[in-house]
Parts: structure tokens; sequence; C-alpha cells
């Protein structure tokens, strides 16, 4: 006779530190979960303090306050008669660990320790916790007296342990854990667990989710089980975006999911399976006597089932998973993250300058986006959504329904003219706003920066001359960066007053559009208009951002952006010739933007200096460079990497959508002051360059 379960696994949009809204989302997930018959409810990572809260993590505060929101659970109704996984930090012996509580009834069952920590790329846990490493060792956890008075116990079990309830046996992993080649889901399978739990804090990159979906499918594939994979999503106060995909799958199969990108703060995803498929499955794959050494799991029993008598309820069926594009995943993942950062920061809407070029376009396209998803989550009733929305535009009675006369609401854009601007990007960037519908505003700066200049020719009795004018490249450069910072501090006048033009309460966030490629290189002026509070775009690469523009003409008919690619990208910095743009961006930095691309992925993710990056690119572009000019860029880049690595101690945070990201401090920890003549790495490159030389003169 089958055995049917109903299990609930959640994505939840918590936010570090805010101990008021993480418990009333996570009460609604186990109200949602009842409603849907679940007797167990998974929850993502440090949901009650928020994944993010970092060096909050070393503060007495957060461990106090995690644990008064577990008593809050422990107490309320809502929490009653479902085994309930919830996720907090907890200090045993003086040692902090990233744990699962579980509960049931007003009694803690168990505190699951993470054993595998996360601590590459964007990750820090070591910083914060320790690892438990003690396998199957499970110690007496004395309790806090405000948590003993609800429950009456004074200890409970402590370490890697698993719930054995009256109808099967469920194992907790904690995210990281999934991705180890040692995963505790292989010994708990061959010990007869048969659900598998996986809360995780795992965040959005570009291609990214499928990876973490074969990763779910292989671990049931290999000995069976059910699993049930839990995730944060939303902003949660820092560059990252989780991305949800809540997920349930038996037997390799995946059978229910909740979605990768949605405004929705809480979301929960239920699944009635039917152990004896579990069971049917091992039966003929799992042989555990035939291990080496038995690895038993501690069981703590439990006087509760999760089935019920029903042998009639529909089990699911395996599901396709339809995964988006780079291009649909730039649209949703850096939209859904704006809406966050903005319902979140008490400002009243955006400002971007939009110079008509791809990456400001590409900023601009993504709010639009942000726009449809927000008077898409209104129309399906999502009220927190309205709610939010009215906050922002300072309006109790508004109800968005048209994208484009939201973004008009919340959205300002500005081309900041100067002489040496041409028509054609004035041209561009206004027919854009026009069909996103933003408050356009035309400003020229050429009294600013004569008015600077006025200035320093009176203190020093020189003005400089632009190169075309017969000024030396430094004169050249100088007054490219005044036009540049000029754009920086307007864009913050009008960010903090435009709306009080308008009679209108708040301020506007200023937006940057400095993509990945050009912070690799250092191709932009530090504290110019690439300064801002954030930036959508500055973990994704031109190549992406290309392909989004496109996605954007046909998904929104933005047609304006079709002008936009066609035309090379330039700063506008030097004068025009004969009224024509003089200056392009890949001549400016002596390679093009694919080649970034490509040597920013050797460079982060494969870990290449000068002379390795060389020898990986001499097979990579045989085809289009020689040696000779191999050479020659990996130089290039290396001496403009160093030379402009101090402008990312300064650079906007950016949406982390690549794991290349040159952003400094968080991601990229790497020294900002180089010696930039790279003489012994140099001399590397030199001498395989002279030994190929040598070998085809031999040859010839």
């Amino acid at each position: 006779m089958g055995r049917k379960v109903t299990l609930a696994t959640c994505s939840l949009n918590q936010w570090a530190l805010d101990f008021d809204g993480n418990l009333g989302r996570i009460l609604k997930s186990i109200e949602i979960a009842k409603s849907h018959g679940a007797k167990y409810r998974l929850g993502p990572e440090l949901e009650i303090c928020g994944y993010g809260c970092a060096d909050h993590f070393y503060e007495s505060d957060t461990l106090l306050h995690s644990f008064q929101v577990l008593r809050k659970l422990l107490e309320s109704p809502v929490t009653q008669n479902i085994i309930c996984d919830v996720g907090m930090p907890i200090m045993h012996h003086n040692v902090r660990y990233n744990c699962r509580v579980l509960f049931l009834n007003r009694k803690i069952l168990l505190i699951r320790p993470k054993m595998l920590l996360a601590n590459h790329g964007i990750y820090r846990e070591f910083r914060w916790f320790s690892p438990w490493n003690q396998l199957r060792r499970v110690e007496e956890y004395f309790l806090p007296r405000m948590i003993q008075e609800v429950t009456g116990q004074e200890t409970v079990p402590f370490g890697v342990c698993v719930l054995s309830t009256k109808d099967t046996c469920i194992g907790s992993e904690i995210c990281a854990e999934l991705w180890n080649p040692r995963s505790p889901h292989i010994d708990m399978g061959l010990d007869g667990v048969e659900i598998f739990t996986n809360s995780s804090a795992s965040h959005h990159e570009l291609r990214k989710a499928d990876y973490r979906v074969n990763l779910v499918k292989s671990a049931t594939v290999k000995s069976g089980g059910i699993y049930l994979y839990a995730n944060q999503k939303g902003c949660d106060g820092d560059r990252l975006y989780y991305d949800g995909c809540t997920m349930v799958a038996i037997n390799g199969d995946i059978v229910a999911h909740g979605a990768q990108f949605s405004l929705n703060d809480v979301e929960v995803v239920t699944a009635t399976l039917d152990l004896e498929d579990v069971r049917s499955f091992r039966g003929e794959i799992c042989h555990p006597h035939m291990e080496c050494e038995p690895k038993p799991c501690h069981r703590v029993k439990v006087d509760f089932g999760l089935s019920s008598g029903d042998i009639y309820l529909p089990s699911h069926e395996p599901i396709m998973w339809q995964f988006h594009t780079p291009e649909e995943e730039i649209s949703l993942g850096p939209a859904c993250w704006l809406w966050d950062y903005l319902r979140r920061s008490g400002q009243a809407g955006f400002l971007l300058p939009l110079s008509g070029g791809v990456d400001s376009s590409s900023t601009a396209s993504i709010v639009y986006s942000m726009c449809v998803l927000v008077c898409q989550a209104v129309q399906d009733g999502n009220t927190q959504v309205l709610e939010d929305v009215r906050r922002v535009v300072s309006d109790v009675s508004y109800h968005p329904t048209e994208a484009r006369e939201l973004c008009g609401r919340i959205f300002t854009t500005c081309y900041m003219a100067s002489e040496n601007s041409s028509e054609a990007t004035r041209n561009r960037a206004k027919d854009l706003a026009n069909q996103i519908g933003s408050t356009h505003m035309n400003i020229n700066i050429d009294m600013a920066v004569k008015g600077l200049l006025g200035i320093f020719s009176m203190v020093t009795g020189k003005f400089p001359q632009f190169r075309a004018n017969g000024g030396s490249t430094r004169e050249n450069l100088a007054l490219q960066n005044v036009q540049a910072r000029i754009r920086m501090v307007l864009a913050y006048l009008f960010a903090q007053l435009s709306l009080w033009t308008q009679g209108r309460p708040g301020g506007l966030l200023v937006l940057g559009s400095a993509n990945v490629d050009e912070s690799l290189t250092g191709y932009f002026t530090k504290y110019d208009c690439s300064s801002a509070d954030i930036n959508p775009i500055g973990g994704i690469s031109k190549t992406d951002l290309k392909s989004f523009l496109l996605y954007c003409v046909e998904h929104f008919q933005l047609t304006s952006l079709r002008s936009i690619l066609a035309a090379p990208p330039t700063a506008e910095l030097e004068p025009l010739i004969d009224g024509q743009v003089s200056q392009t961006d890949e001549a400016d930095m002596g390679m093009t933007y694919s080649e970034l691309s490509v040597i920013g992925q050797l460079r982060k993710i494969s870990k290449c200096g000068p002379y390795s990056m060389f020898c990986k690119l001499i097979h990579i572009w045989k085809e289009t460079l020689s040696p000779m000019q191999v050479a020659s860029k990996v130089k290039h880049f290396f001496r403009m990497y160093s030379v402009n690595r101090h402008k990312m101690t300064t650079v906007t945070p950016s949406y982390h959508a690549v794991n290349y990201s040159p952003d400094d401090n968080r991601f990229d920890l790497r020294p900002f002051l180089y010696n930039t003549r790279w003489t012994w790495q140099f001399r590397c490159i030199d001498n395989e360059m002279s030994q190929m030389e040598a070998g085809n003169d031999h040859h010839q």
C-alpha cells in the first residue's frame, strides 16, 4: 500500500536584520504550506536573520534577536501540527554555527549545524561560522532560558542527526553541502533516509540555474529518495539577487518547482509523493551492506506521521523545467533586484544619465522591464507590490496598469550634452525615452565645464587644449575627465531636487551604467557618471548586453534600440571632426569587447596571470591573431588593468551576474597598487616568443 506524504518547500524574500519582516514571511509560508495539506515545511538558509548579515554575525544582538524570533515561531498557533524547519545562527560551546532548527508543537526536535561551508567566489562563511566536522556525533545543546520557558526542554540534540517519524526518515543538507564532492545525502541515503532537504541561499548568475537543477536531480537518481530544495529570493541588502527556483524531486525527476524570478515575497511549493516509489526504486539499486564501513546516522525519533490514510491523494508527475535564456535572465534578475532596492531604500524612483549608447540604454531597458513586472504583479493581485508602489509614488490611491505610465512616474532620464556630443546620440536617447515613457530632460553641461576651466586658468594662467587643437595627452585626458565628472555632480543634483521642482516628495536613486568589461580595464573616469548609487549592469559583459537589447526590441517592441545597437560605442568626450564622432571605445581600449570578455574569464575563473594567459590565448585566437599580436594584447590588458585598478575601490555597487566580476573588496580580493611594468611576467612572454620564432626559423 502506498504511503502518500505532502511536503512543502519555499523561497522567501528575506532582508538582512529585518527580523519583523522575516518573521512575518516565515509565518505566512507555514500558513500556506498547511493550507495545502503539508506536514513538513522547509525554509531557506539563515531565513530568520537573513543570509546577508555578513559581519553582523559577529554581534551578539544578531544571535539574540534570532532566538527571540524563534520563540515567536514556537508560540504561534500557525506552527502547530506541522514540522517546521527554519534557519538561524547558533552559538554552541562559544562557537558560531550556521544551523537548521526543526521543531513541532512547541518542542525543538533537533539542531543541525552546517558541515561544509561555502568559502569561494562571493561567499565568506568561514569568516563568521565554523564547520561542524564531527561526523555522526551528536551533543546536548543547552537552550536559552527564553526558549526553555516555551518548550519545557533544557537540552536538545545538536549535531548531524536525522529525524525518524512514524512513517519515514528525513535528513538535512544545507546549501553548499549539495555542491560538495562528499555530499551528506550519499551516506544518509545508504542508511535509509528517504527525504532529503536542502535550505539554500544560492545567488543568481547568468547560465547557472540548470547546474543547480542537475545537482538536485543527480542527488536522487544515484540512490533514490525525495529531495526538497528551498532558496532565498530577492536582494537581501547587497549586490546579490537570490533567484528562488525552489523544487521537489523524486528518484531523479523534478515533480514541482517555483519561479526563478518573481516579485512575490513568499512562494510555497508543495508536492504529494508516494514513499513506496522511493522504496521500490532503491530495492533494485541500493545495497548498503556492500559498503566496507557501515555509517549509521543518529536518529531522533518523533511521534508524528507525515502520511495520511488517504491512498487516493494524487501524486505529482515528472515535469520539464523551462530554463530562461541569458537575455531573459538579464531582463528579469536585475529588474527584480532594482525593485527590491527601490522599495526598501525609501526613495521615490531612479535617475539615469542616458547617453544613447548600449550601456545606459541597457540600464534604461532593465528599469522598463521592472515596470512591466510591477504592473503584471499588481494585475495578478499581489497586494504587497501594490502597497510598495503606492508608497514609492506617494499616492495611496494609485493603481499602475501600464508599464510606460509607471515608468513616467518613477524614472527620470537625462541627456547631458556638451559641445562634443553629436545630434545622433541625442536623438537616440530621446527616442528610447519616448518609447519607455521616462521623464526625459536635455541638460547642456558646457557652461559648467567652462566655469571649472575658468577657475583653473585664473589660478594657473594656463588653459589646457584638446589633442585635436594641439594639446598634449595630459591636457586631452584632463579635459575629457572634467566633462565626465561634471555629469556625475549634475546627476546627483537633479536626483535630489527634480521631484522638488514638481512639488513631489522624495529623491531619486542615481543609476550607473558601466559594464563589467569596462571595469576590467578601468575604461571609465573615476567619480564620473559611472559613480552612482547602484548599477544593474556592472556585472554583465558588453556581448551579453547587446544580445539583451536585441531581445528587448522583440519582447518589448523597443524599436529605437536598433539604431543604438548599430552605432559604434563612444564616450563623446573629444571634439567632433566635421560633426562626426572621432573617438570610439574599442579604439581607446586597444581591444574589442568580445576579446575583453575572454580575457576576463581567463583572469578570474581560470586564475591566469600574464604568462599563462598568453599561453592559452595563442591557441584560442590562433585563427585570427598571430602570437605577436596576442602578446601585445595581453601586455596591454595587464598594463591597463594595473594602472586603473585603483578605480575598483570606488566602483558603484553592481548587480552580481558573472563570476569574473572585478568588484573590489567584495569579490575580487586583489591589491590596487601594482608595478605596472610586470617585468618578470612580460619577460616570460618575450622568452616564449623568442623560442617560438627560433623554432619557426629552424623549420624553415
